[in-house]
């Protein structure tokens, strides 16, 4: 699908690639993967051959990845609690939606602007946000900030490597893959944990019984 994408949009006027930037950035934080990282690269090296403004490039991929980034905080703070407090998620009690959410309004703006760095959780966090009722406005800003930084960086990137950008998205592609990886690894040791803390109360709940 990448292929097809550069195909098309290395033929266009770059009006149009900015506008495919801005959507991919902002589908990429609802339904991930996508390959925005890429695709920004991609106009970087666009730019070095004279076509398309990199400040321009930069900003509406910040748009679009915090508009994106918005609206999972909205779907978060309007459906997620509900969602996740029906039992439905295994291994996800109301007492650990608590803890998310308490946790979230600790640290939570941390997260927030390091998450365009952590490939493959960006919806999860903008999600949690949401659930956590973090505050919209100082949510949005720090969101924006981490966007703008990460994309100034693969913009530059793109810049400097010019026709050998794909060099960039072999290893985004890699980098994207090493922090997925850990990550799961992690959720799959919590609920693990989760589950193994659930049973030992069950077993002393019929031993009381």
């Amino acid at each position: 699908m990448l292929e097809e994408i550069v195909a098309t949009l290395s033929n266009v006027d770059f009006v149009w690639i900015y506008l495919a930037v801005f959507g991919i950035a902002y589908i990429e934080n609802i339904f991930p993967p996508f390959p925005s990282d890429v695709i920004v690269v991609f106009a970087g090296s666009l730019i070095a051959i004279g076509k398309g403004s990199a400040l321009i490039t930069v900003l509406i991929a910040t748009g679009g990845s915090t508009l994106g980034f918005m609206s999972m905080y909205w779907i978060g703070d309007q459906f997620g609690t509900r969602i996740l407090e029906t039992g439905r998620i295994p291994f996800i009690s109301i007492e650990t939606v608590r803890k998310v959410q308490a946790w979230f309004g600790r640290y939570g703006y941390w997260v927030v602007i390091g998450n365009r760095f952590l490939a493959g959780t960006r919806a999860v966090i903008s999600f949690c946000t949401g659930i956590a009722e973090m505050n919209i406005t100082v949510t949005a800003l720090l969101s924006a900030v981490s966007a703008l930084l990460w994309n100034s960086i693969l913009v530059y990137l793109g810049y400097v490597v010019g026709d050998n950008w794909r060099i960039i998205g072999a290893y985004l592609s890699t980098y994207s893959k090493i922090v997925t990886a850990v990550i799961t690894l992690l959720i799959l040791l919590w609920a693990g944990y989760r589950w193994w803390q659930m049973r030992r109360e069950q077993r002393m709940k019929n031993k009381v019984n």
